[in-house]
């Protein structure tokens, strides 16, 4: 146990305090705080030392020196049953602080609510985390709090231990505390690298906050967890069973999706992280159950991701078929009142997500693999029309919706669609041939579409068999990125079959 005898207070966070420094005064333990801290202290009408007095120094730089101090330090980092730094302290007359309590500058707050740079630096705290690290690594002797969350904790073991704190506590707090100095630290290492548009520095700091412990990962014997850049995620959940893993996987995969369709358009159902029906009609239930006629069988089960406000008349159409998650920007009240009657169904409103210029990562062992996101805007400029036959505008924007939905199809890709609705969709495959007769199969045994149907790929076909295969199921237009050493082939068959052949100027391919 180590009794409290001195305590140094510097927060910038300043809520909570009054019942904490009843605990401490109940304990007689002697406080020392500077700046906001010491004036908030005295206004709340108990005794404080203020540290520019308990040092002998002046603050200075404009507040930028406050607490970088040897009296400071020394007092916080001695260790007690070490002869020669009792000497030192003896000799310099310093004292013992034996508990520190520092929230820092509100760094990330700020870069929340401002771009000015001047302001952003002001707001880099130097010497909280320096005191905070000096008690975090003399845990033995001293207590160290980061935030006003751990005050009811530091109440209960003061009491608890009539003014003292246990080894195992401290141990506690100081792993919290090294954990908040490396987040922080990270939080500004990042902003450096973004304002320089250095994306892949020597050295990647990745931080997060823990929003959710969940039941497990993938599988059972999985263990898993959630975090997120905020404290929050920008997706909320209005009702049904915890989110899985799993769940979270697919509700990523569909919004990436639907948030890359028009504005208040759009449909996305995916199963297993795959798109297994998309549409971008502008009536919801047509789109709806457009999307769902792609491949009904796959849907079940499955995740539907609105990019719009569910109301009555589409929530009774979902709540015919058993899904396990509902996406929309969010619902109302009837929609809500239908969908709820399912009491394990998951409702989610997603009207807070945006698609960002963001980094992807996966990792494997102890590496990770970091790549900018796909979240190119097509234009027709992108592309190239390599065919005698012209595409008509309708059919353009066919390919490029196909094209835009084949991007996030497992690859070997193949996307066919007809009126912005996918008619048959082939993932996952080693073979593209074989995604092609997917894709086919699918479109033959649930849609079989009597308008134009045009077909997307997520590479070059190296052989004429894959782009043959399409034509003869009745696809009259194909979109894929060029780079073959058979493209010339490709383009005379086209060209023979009276097929329309676009090349895109950029590949879109994911693993």
């Amino acid at each position: 146990m180590k009794k409290i005898k001195r305590a140094l207070i510097s927060v910038s966070d300043k809520k909570d305090l009054k019942p904490l420094l009843s605990v401490l005064k109940k304990f007689k333990v002697e406080i020392i705080s500077s700046g906001g801290t010491y004036k908030e202290i005295k206004k709340l009408r108990y005794a404080c030392t203020e540290v520019s007095d308990y040092t002998g120094s002046p603050e200075i730089l404009g507040g930028r020196v406050k607490t970088l101090h040897p009296k400071i330090h020394a007092g916080i980092l001695n260790k007690r049953n070490n002869k020669s730094h009792h000497q030192d302290l003896i000799d310099n007359n310093f004292d013992n602080i034996d508990l520190v309590i520092v929230n820092f500058y509100p760094f990330e707050q700020t870069l929340e609510n401002t771009s000015n740079h001047k302001k952003i630096i002001e707001n880099i705290d130097v010497g909280g985390p320096t005191m905070v690290r000096a008690a975090a690594k003399n845990y033995n002797d001293v207590t160290v709090i980061t935030s006003n969350s751990q005050y009811e904790e530091l109440i209960n073991e003061l009491t608890r231990l009539n003014g003292s704190t246990s080894l195992e506590f401290r141990q506690k707090m100081s792993r919290t505390a090294f954990t908040e100095t490396a987040y922080y630290d990270a939080l500004i290492s990042n902003y450096f690298n973004k304002i320089t548009n250095n994306h892949f520095p020597e050295k990647k700091i990745i931080s997060g906050n823990l929003v959710e412990k969940l039941r497990y990962g993938e599988n059972p014997h999985q263990e898993s967890a959630i975090y997120s850049k905020n404290k929050t995620l920008d997706i909320i959940q209005l009702h049904g069973k915890q989110l899985s893993y799993n769940n979270y996987n697919d509700i990523f995969a569909a919004l990436t999706i639907s948030k890359s369709l028009p504005k208040n358009t759009g449909v996305v159902i995916i199963k297993h992280a795959n798109p297994c029906g998309v549409s971008a009609l502008k009536d919801p239930v047509k789109c709806y159950k457009s999307a769902l006629a792609c491949d009904p069988v796959s849907a079940f089960g499955g995740i539907v991701s609105c990019n719009f406000k569910i109301n009555k008349k589409l929530a009774l159409e979902l709540q015919k078929l058993f899904l396990e998650v509902i996406i929309g920007d969010n619902f109302d009240a009837e929609a809500l009142r239908i969908l709820k009657k399912k009491k394990n169904l998951r409702l989610i409103d997603a009207s807070n997500f945006h698609s960002s210029e963001i980094l992807k990562f996966i990792s494997a062992n102890q590496n990770i693999l970091i790549q900018s996101e796909d979240s190119k805007i097509f234009s027709k400029k992108d592309f190239a029309v390599v065919s005698k036959k012209k595409p008509t505008k309708s059919q353009f924007d066919d390919l490029i919706f196909a094209l835009n939905v084949c991007r996030f199809v497992k690859s070997n890709a193949i996307v066919l669609s007809s009126n912005k609705t996918t008619v048959g969709i082939g993932s996952g495959q080693p073979s593209r041939l074989d995604s092609c007769q997917i894709a086919i199969n699918k479109m033959k045994k649930f849609t079989n579409p009597s308008t134009d149907i045009v077909a997307a790929s997520d590479a070059f076909f190296p052989f004429v068999d894959g782009i043959e295969k399409l034509i003869q199921s009745g696809v009259k237009a194909v979109i894929q990125p060029s780079g073959s050493i058979n493209d010339k082939e490709i383009i005379k068959f086209a060209n023979e079959t009276n097929t329309v052949l676009i090349f895109s100027k950029t590949r879109h391919f994911r693993h």
